[in-house]
């Protein structure tokens, strides 16, 4: 399970380092996508396997399947470390992510998930106020 918030440079290349934490549950090869809320996803391969397939069983005839997997797919990226655990996350995906030099990679159990350190801050300071709201509404469906 992935779970952290760690800050880091993005270099000229497009490369951010993957906190050592996360490298070897990640593994070798990973494949980073567009997000939610304008951020990356990072996915280790078997659990990209296991969302390939529940997103290919959606039925495509229905437009809005069609429409969030055409987007989801193509901005998709295998992904490997280099020896000194950076990655190069492809130009589009930087600008879709507006990744520019300060980042941050977040766990959040089945993935990872790279913010631009702005955007990553202002979500921060509005979902602190929702933060309680959210935990009574995950109550109510007996999650905690």
């Amino acid at each position: 399970m992935f779970m952290g918030e760690f800050r880091h440079n993005i270099d000229s290349k497009g490369r951010i380092i993957i906190p050592a934490r996360f490298r070897s549950e990640l593994g070798h090869a990973f494949v980073i996508t567009r997000g939610l809320d304008g951020c990356l996803f990072v996915y280790p391969m078997d659990k990209w396997e296991d969302l390939t397939e529940r997103l290919e069983s959606l039925p495509f005839t229905k437009r809005q399947a069609r429409n969030f997997a055409r987007r989801f797919f193509s901005g998709a990226a295998q992904c490997e470390c280099d020896s000194q655990g950076r990655t190069v996350i492809p130009s589009n995906l930087r600008e879709y992510g507006s990744l520019h030099r300060e980042a941050v990679v977040i766990g959040v159990g089945d993935r990872l998930e790279i913010w631009s350190a702005a955007a990553w801050d202002d979500f921060e300071e509005t979902a602190e106020e929702s933060y309680e709201e959210a935990a009574e509404t995950l109550t109510e469906l007996d999650l905690f």
